[in-house]
């Protein structure tokens, strides 16, 4: 599978436990690579990446995890092994739109949506949901437009909309899905004015083979947005992404380079493939 994008998930020192509890709950899934910055693993062949960042940023429900299961058995095995240490966001139930549905928060404050369905439908087992409250209320829409603009092999697959008697707010997209670069991707507006919004609890770290394609991204994402360091920035809707050089994770591979090509980057804002090879 394509794994040119990829969510970042930081931890508060927790990378490595949390790994070893998702390898626990999801089938088919282990750990890649780990060192005591950075722990990967691959679930239904799909890459996660887990960060020792420290305290700073703590994950809420505005990007969750919508996750596709084929038999009511592994669903309900899975959302009790979630619960654990967790709690309830929409209990485990039927509803119009699944015949077995749950939205669960883990014990490190992950949210997964789990769904009886069919996996075909989007291609993949898990597909990121970003949903538009407090400051980006209602703008769903503008942003799956403005990112299926940037990304590669991108499209919209489906809006479905909010009529009159379900809102009371300026809002629009109550379910959508869309891919980006061929990854999908989920997005909604919430009917409510939460108080919580996109924070870098959850990046999405973007895998570019030239300098050409860093550049492209980082100027594109950071128009009206934000740009932060070691290739981190936030794009206008206030979500986080990472704009790394795909043979970053071979450099720092290397024991006699690596502490090297980690001071080299950590003066950078937007990564400079040239500086890092030749440190």
């Amino acid at each position: 599978m394509n794994k040119t994008i990829y969510p970042c998930l930081w931890f508060n020192n927790e990378a490595k436990q949390a790994a070893e509890f998702y390898c626990s709950v999801f089938s088919d899934t282990v750990i890649t690579t780990e060192n005591p910055m950075v722990v990967t693993f691959e679930s239904a062949g799909q890459k996660f990446m887990c960060l020792n960042g420290g305290p700073k940023f703590t994950f809420n429900p505005s990007i969750s995890f919508f996750v596709f299961f084929k038999n009511i058995k592994e669903i309900n095995k899975t959302w009790k092994n979630l619960l654990k240490g967790g709690s309830a966001l929409m209990p485990i139930d039927k509803y119009d739109w699944s015949t077995r549905y749950g939205w669960v928060k883990d014990q490190f404050g992950i949210t997964w949506q789990l769904s009886l369905g069919d996996m075909w439908e989007v291609s993949q087992k898990f597909s990121p949901a970003l949903m538009f409250t407090g400051k980006q209320h209602g703008k769903a829409e503008q942003a799956i437009q403005f990112y299926t603009s940037v990304f590669e092999c991108s499209t919209v697959t489906g809006i479905m909309r909010y009529d009159k008697r379900e809102k009371e707010s300026d809002v629009s997209v109550k379910h959508a899905q869309f891919k980006l670069s061929n990854h999908a991707f989920l997005a909604m507006d919430s009917i409510l004015q939460d108080d919580f919004s996109f924070n870098e609890a959850i990046s999405f770290v973007v895998e570019c083979e030239t300098q050409e394609k860093i550049d492209y991204y980082w100027n594109k994402l950071t128009d009206g947005g934000e740009e932060s360091q070691c290739g981190w920035l936030r794009d206008k809707f206030g979500v986080s992404w990472q704009i790394v050089p795909s043979i970053l994770e071979k450099l720092m591979s290397d024991p006699s380079k690596s502490d090297r090509i980690i001071n080299a980057f950590l003066k950078m804002k937007k990564f400079e493939i040239e500086k890092l090879v030749n440190v």
